[in-house]
């Protein structure tokens, strides 16, 4: 039997693979390792991401296009079940045949084509690396794929999915997550002591896997020149700055999904009413493939499909999932778009394609423009029905059809005070009071945020400080790590340690009092910091099973504070433990002590480690502090780890002091300088 390339193998599936000539596409890697990618074309500079990105990363990009393709359990066994059926069960695979040729412009093809074409070059280069060799080679269809799965997930649609299998529709989530958020804020010149325009890029991602970032600079002759940050598998940049404008994406959490509870018939199970006519549900079968003592095993498990959506029965009947992600396959299209704008007006009309299903956007611009939107694909409802629970699938009038438009979602645009910002809270407190967007314009099944949070408290009070600020008080909101008081987690009250009587608690005492004198800074030397770490994950068994609104009760948190006595003594033989005597930024043989608690601005999340210790494991990720000058853009960056995530590469690990300590590294979009200062310049293969 011959074996054949896969180069080869393209060819024969009808897939021009020569086009791209590498020898056009330089990578400028810098002092930290991040690509600078250069050629004429932008189906070029893709080819170089793609070349780039697997060189530093490329376990991660396969490990998201076979979750993408349901083939993940082949690489990690049956942890990847649930992604291998979900990529199955929400229909990517047709709606890509459906839509692909009709929807995505023809110059955005190419981007896809090119960096499919350098990805599958690197895998021919280097097979040893592939994790499931029959996968290859990449096609667009894959790539776009996991572009759904992750809109899906976005959208949160696997939590429905899981709900509805669980036959437990009032399952509460957030006591699974792992405590996340961004920030982003903005300032125009009448905020501004120099007349520039800011803007902070913050976003708060995991650390390392498929949602963590990935720093490059694209530049191309047909007007790319962005500098930002990815995920894995993506063929353009997903937040950053050009020479024109800069954006940043905060999760928002408007009602975007929709459960539809099935009439099924009283003897045929496979038909379901709707208004008085019963029709037929149709079947499928996702493949699957589970591991058994180690011997690969083929399943199939059943899921359905009606005019609602994908449908799964449980025991208490058949329920179907609506989100508007499970129609739309142009989102990276509309962020490559974002990436080339050159002014708000062509960014505000790549906004009004209506392809990503969410995001808060915070956006400044040369122009000394500023803007914020919560961004959303969110379905227009029919009156009278609960749409945060499920609704009845048995009616016309629940079956939505179309989505609100760009210019009907909450949105700041040039405020008269100078400012926007966005922590994850509510949109209708994102500048001003006299700048906010009126709640009452908006329906309240679109489901937007009410809340504040500790970091959207703590920004605002930073801001108020100053009439106007220079960038050395930008660069410190940025960096505050403060909690406000009281405590304002939008997910639990522990107020009621403020108010413990220390003398009732000889036992705890010493950890009262220090908690209660606390600056409430998360510092890593900070013994109140280290103690409030402790307890904060003490309190966790007790949240599963604490009523709503999640009032944490005074016996309770003694409950946890007596556990945070324990845990000190029994791994640290002493009550004084600092904040980075606790946590760890690790990677590598590295191990750094580090700020940041769960929802300061700073915000940081952490897991089991070691000896009693714990690791950061998302927070504070990707950070891109822009400034709009009259000689240009200036920007800075960081990254938690390193431009890699090879053990054997130097940056690995090479950004962790500058992050940890709040250092940036200088970034510019000047080539002669990007050339000169240049540590390897090199092309593809």
């Amino acid at each position: 039997m011959k074996i054949y390339s896969l180069s080869t193998l393209t060819l024969f599936m009808g897939i021009v693979y020569g086009q791209i000539d590498p020898s056009n596409i330089d990578i400028v890697r810098d002092s930290y390792g991040v690509p600078h990618i250069f050629a004429p074309t932008d189906a070029e500079v893709a080819y170089g991401l793609a070349w780039a990105h697997a060189e530093d990363d490329f376990k991660t990009i396969q490990q998201g296009y076979l979750a993408g393709n349901n083939q993940l359990s082949k690489s990690i066994g049956n942890k990847g079940l649930g992604a291998d059926f979900i990529a199955q069960f929400i229909g990517s695979e047709a709606l890509y045949d459906e839509r692909y040729e009709s929807e995505i412009n023809d110059a955005y093809k190419k981007v896809l084509d090119g960096y499919k074409q350098g990805i599958n070059s690197y895998a021919d280069s280097h097979p040893e690396e592939l994790l499931v060799k029959d996968f290859f080679p990449i096609t667009i269809k894959k790539m776009i794929r996991y572009a759904q799965l992750q809109l899906f997930i976005s959208s949160k649609g696997d939590q429905w999915v899981q709900r509805i299998v669980k036959n437990d529709l009032s399952y509460d989530f957030k006591a699974e997550e792992t405590p996340r958020g961004s920030n982003t804020f903005a300032f125009n010149s009448s905020k501004t002591k120099d007349g520039s325009t800011f803007l902070a890029i913050n976003t708060h991602q995991p650390l390392d896997g498929p949602v963590s970032w990935y720093e490059a600079h694209l530049c191309s002759e047909e007007g790319t020149n962005i500098i930002g940050a990815l995920f894995a598998g993506s063929p353009n940049v997903l937040i950053g700055a050009n020479e024109n404008l800069a954006w940043c994406h905060t999760v928002n959490q408007p009602d975007k999904t929709d459960v539809f509870a099935l009439e099924m018939h009283p003897k045929d199970k496979l038909k379901y009413k709707v208004d008085g006519d019963y029709l037929n549900l149709e079947k499928h079968k996702a493949k699957l493939q589970i591991s058994v003592l180690g011997i690969p095993i083929q399943i199939k498990k059943s899921f359905y499909s009606s005019i609602y959506g994908p449908t799964l029965k449980n025991r208490s009947g058949f329920y179907a999932l609506r989100t508007p992600a499970l129609f739309e396959i142009r989102a990276l299209e509309q962020w490559w778009r974002m990436n080339k704008a050159n002014n708000f007006t062509e960014f505000y009309n790549a906004l009004k394609m209506k392809a990503i299903p969410g995001y808060n956007i915070g956006y400044a611009d040369k122009n000394d423009t500023i803007f914020y939107i919560s961004n959303g694909l969110i379905p227009k409802r029919a009156k009278g029905y609960n749409w945060a629970e499920v609704v009845p699938g048995n009616t016309i009038k629940t079956l939505w059809k179309e989505t609100y438009d760009i210019e009907e979602l909450p949105q700041v645009i040039q405020p008269k005070s100078g400012y926007i910002y966005n922590a994850n809270h509510t949109p209708f407190r994102s500048s001003y009071k006299d700048d906010n967007p009126n709640e009452e314009l908006f329906d309240t099944a679109m489901g937007f945020e009410t809340y504040d949070n500790n970091r959207s408290l703590r920004i605002k009070t930073l801001i108020d400080q100053y009439d106007l600020l220079d960038y050395n008080d930008f660069k410190n909101i940025k960096y505050d790590h403060q909690y406000p008081k009281p405590y304002n987690f939008s997910w639990m009250n522990i107020n009621h340690l403020d108010q413990l009587d220390s003398n009732k608690y000889p036992e705890i005492k010493i950890l009262i009092e220090r908690l209660q004198q606390w600056n409430r800074k998360a510092n890593p030397n900070s013994l109140g910091a280290g103690t409030f770490a402790v307890l904060y994950d003490q309190l966790r068994p007790f949240y599963r099973n604490l009523p709503q609104p999640k009032i944490f009760p005074p016996t309770t948190i003694v409950k946890a504070l007596t556990n945070t006595k324990a845990y000190l003594l029994k791994y640290f033989n002493t009550l004084n433990v600092s904040l980075g005597d606790y946590q760890k930024l690790v990677r590598g043989n590295r191990e750094l002590p580090i700020f940041g608690l769960p929802d300061v601005i700073t915000s940081m999340a952490s897991k089991p480690y070691k000896n009693g210790k714990v690791k950061v494991v998302s927070g504070e990720s990707y950070i891109e502090l822009v400034r709009f000058t009259e000689n240009g853009p200036k920007i800075e960056s960081v990254i938690s780890y390193g431009s890699s995530d090879n053990p054997k590469s130097i940056h690995y690990n090479d950004q962790m002091e500058l992050y940890a300590s709040f250092k940036t590294k200088k970034m510019t979009f000047n080539k002669e300088t990007i050339y000169s200062k240049a540590k390897k310049i090199y092309s593809p293969k």
